[in-house]
């Protein structure tokens, strides 16, 4: 019974197929599918290397008291745009106008005592030279008068200092720059001990990074002497400063500086990058990324659409001359234009390999016809 059945359904099948074929229809056939593919050559390619970095003004300057007082005057505000030589905070200068006037005092006494001093000298002379004095006389009255100019110039030393720690009390700004905090208040004792702001001179701004040691061998200090590695400096490309939001700066900067010792602990080397501040857009303690490019020259650039990632692997199918396709693992560098990457290990110039479409392609698998 059941072989009855297994030869039924066969005749109808058959049938059907019969019945299909004249009818005019075609039957589906499996397609070829050609894929994109590149020859490997070497070429030259700009790499964008990007650090982390934190911005700082270039004339930063904590702003301490020089002399201890109350503080009688805060003549700024926290974020606020100054001038060099503008009055930042005044402080009570009634005492220092007291000590200026006790040491200008002083000096007017010194004065008259070198002008005694002075005349007594100048008689004992005149005498000495008649024999009406002696020597010791003469000496003596000269050594007073030495005595009495020595004093004088104290007196006056007293009085300069004096005039200085009376301008002390008046704090003005060294350099042009945003206020920071402000952490004292007007009627505060403040001594030079205590800070009362930060101003930074924000017109020029520099970018503290790292960058490895590997790098600056390669880049800058393998093989150069001091002045070849200053001039190398200065023909490195512009880098660029990048926010944490991703936005860009409008302006480029240089690399200005390169520390010449390597810290022991992470290996690595500072690095300044200085940006100009025109606008005033940037402030200190900003952090963000600073992108330096390099050019790598000769190397083998591929798409990053002919690379298969498996897991821990990178897979690129390269084309055998049977036009058949082969998964050859190989090694990479990221370019950071989201476009290319760069093979560092697995293939050769003159390989030819899949390039759009590289995730559907099989393993021996005929990728030309």
């Amino acid at each position: 019974m059941k072989k009855k059945n297994v030869l039924t359904w066969t005749m109808m099948l058959s049938s059907m197929l019969g019945v299909m074929t004249s009818c005019g229809l075609d039957i589906p056939k499996e397609v070829p599918t050609s894929y994109e593919t590149m020859t490997i050559e070497k070429t030259d390619i700009e790499v964008p290397m990007k650090f982390s970095a934190k911005l700082k003004g270039q004339t930063d300057v904590t702003i301490m008291p020089q002399v201890s007082g109350q503080l009688m005057k805060i003549s700024v505000t926290e974020g606020q745009q100054v001038k060099k030589g503008q009055t930042l905070f005044v402080i009570d200068s009634r005492n220092a106008h007291l000590e200026l006037e006790a040491a200008e005092a002083n000096l007017q006494a010194a004065v008259a005592r070198e002008n005694s001093a002075k005349l007594e000298y100048e008689s004992n002379k005149n005498l000495f030279e008649k024999n009406i004095v002696s020597r010791y006389m003469l000496d003596n009255s000269q050594n007073s008068y030495l005595q009495a100019q020595a004093a004088v110039s104290q007196a006056r030393a007293s009085v300069n200092r004096a005039k200085v720690n009376l301008g002390f009390c008046t704090i003005t700004a060294p350099v042009t720059g945003i206020i920071g905090e402000i952490p004292v208040r007007g009627g505060d004792q403040v001594s030079p001990m205590t800070k009362l702001t930060i101003l930074s001179g924000n017109t020029t701004m520099e970018a503290e990074f790292s960058v490895s040691e590997a790098i600056i061998e390669r880049q800058v200090q393998a093989g150069l002497t001091q002045s070849d590695k200053e001039s190398h400096m200065a023909n490195m490309p512009d880098v660029t400063f990048v926010m944490k939001n991703g936005t860009e700066y409008q302006h480029k900067g240089r690399i200005s500086s390169l520390t010449g010792v390597v810290d022991a602990a992470t290996g690595s080397l500072s690095c300044k990058a200085t940006f100009p501040n025109p606008e005033g857009h940037l402030y200190s303690g900003v952090q963000g990324t600073v992108v330096l490019p390099f050019s790598q020259k000769d190397v083998m650039v591929v798409p990053l659409t002919s690379v298969v990632r498996i897991q821990d692997r990178s897979l690129v199918y390269k084309v055998q001359p049977d036009s058949t396709a082969t998964a050859v693992t190989v090694t990479t560098t990221n370019t950071g234009n989201g476009k290319d990457v760069i093979i560092n290990s697995g293939l050769a110039v003159g390989d030819k390999i899949v390039t759009i479409g590289a995730n559907n392609v099989q393993e021996g698998q005929k990728v030309l016809f």
